[in-house]
């Protein structure tokens, strides 16, 4: 990594601070999403466009193909591009307050590559890195002297002659958001945290049998509706929850364990909110092992169901009786 000069980062960030165009781009993303939630929605939607769960089971950027990888910048500027509307440029991907702005990303922070025609635009460059659950947004005057100057940029040797940036960049960005958490890929964080649990999961070759593993061993953690996709790997994955008349889906297999599964409606969030959470938000599920309230010790929050209230146990506590029915809406 080569050393900041601090002195002449000062001096860009000056010259940013008198960017008039830069920051009416600036001023008008963060009027748009003030505090990036809809930014990292796009994001988040986009990574599990890219790794396609439904059909392929990949849950990793890793299992993604170089093509793949390489696709990921023009999915990113084309989501943008629809959820903020934002018009066509001239010569840049969008056009922002009449300013023509160039989009590009790359899953290392400061990795971008700015290709000649870029030289002199504003970048919008964007970061997101689906192990680390972070991801970025900022603004750069792709300025060749001033990152010549820096002595931050190289060359790429290839006929594109596009440049590549790289950590040391990160002074010469004006930040939308910096750091921020994206959401976590549950099946992810499996494989980096408990990866018995991840295994046994997948030990199932049945969609349905994967699913109702998922709820089995992931208690009290919410779980987005795509980490159902991936498990079932069919086009109607939500049955795979829903309740049955031959009683093998999630929900009526797991209440004989004692398991309940709420997902986003108002009642569900009102149960799983009674029981101390977490609270799925749309979505989401969140699956609880519950008994009833008279044969638990202490103080505990509860709910009621069926005409008895419940509290939720700990995934190891053994129950004796089935779980309530929730409520259908």
């Amino acid at each position: 990594m080569f050393p900041i000069d601090f002195s002449a980062a000062q001096n860009i960030a000056n010259s940013n601070a008198e960017d008039r165009e830069l920051l009416a781009v600036r001023d008008y993303l963060l009027t748009l999403d003030p505090t990036g939630s809809e930014f990292a929605t796009v994001l988040r939607n986009t990574i599990d466009q890219l790794l396609d769960g439904e059909n392929t089971g990949r849950y990793d950027w890793k299992q993604l193909h170089k093509t793949e990888k390489t696709h990921a910048g023009t999915l990113v500027e084309i989501n943008l591009q629809r959820r903020f509307n934002f018009a066509d440029g001239n010569d840049m991907d969008y056009a922002i307050c009449g300013v023509d702005v160039d989009c590009k990303y790359s899953q290392t922070l400061g990795g971008w590559m700015i290709p000649p025609e870029a030289m002199g635009e504003i970048c919008l460059v964007v970061w997101a890195d689906d192990h680390e659950s972070k991801w970025s947004a900022g603004l750069l005057r792709a300025d060749r002297a001033k990152l010549t100057q820096s002595g931050t940029v190289t060359r790429r040797g290839n006929r594109d002659n596009k440049y590549r940036l790289n950590k040391s960049n990160l002074h010469l960005v004006t930040w939308l958001w910096n750091q921020k958490p994206l959401k976590k890929n549950l099946l992810l964080s499996l494989q980096k945290e408990d990866k018995k649990t991840l295994d046994a999961i997948f030990a199932h070759k049945s969609g349905q049998r994967r699913v109702n593993e998922l709820f089995r061993l992931v208690q009290r953690q919410t779980v987005d509706r795509n980490v159902v996709r991936t498990l079932a790997q069919q086009h109607d994955y939500m049955a795979r929850v829903r309740d049955d008349q031959q009683g093998t889906r999630a929900r009526p297999a797991l209440r004989r364990e004692g398991i309940i599964i709420p997902g986003d409606s108002t009642t569900h969030r009102e149960v799983a909110r009674a029981l101390g959470g977490p609270v799925p938000s749309k979505g989401e599920f969140v699956s609880f092992k519950v008994a009833p309230l008279e044969t638990c010790h202490g103080d505990r929050p509860s709910v009621e169901l069926e005409g008895r209230r419940w509290v939720a146990v700990d995934f190891h506590e053994e129950v004796k009786e089935p779980a309530p029915k929730l409520p259908s809406r």
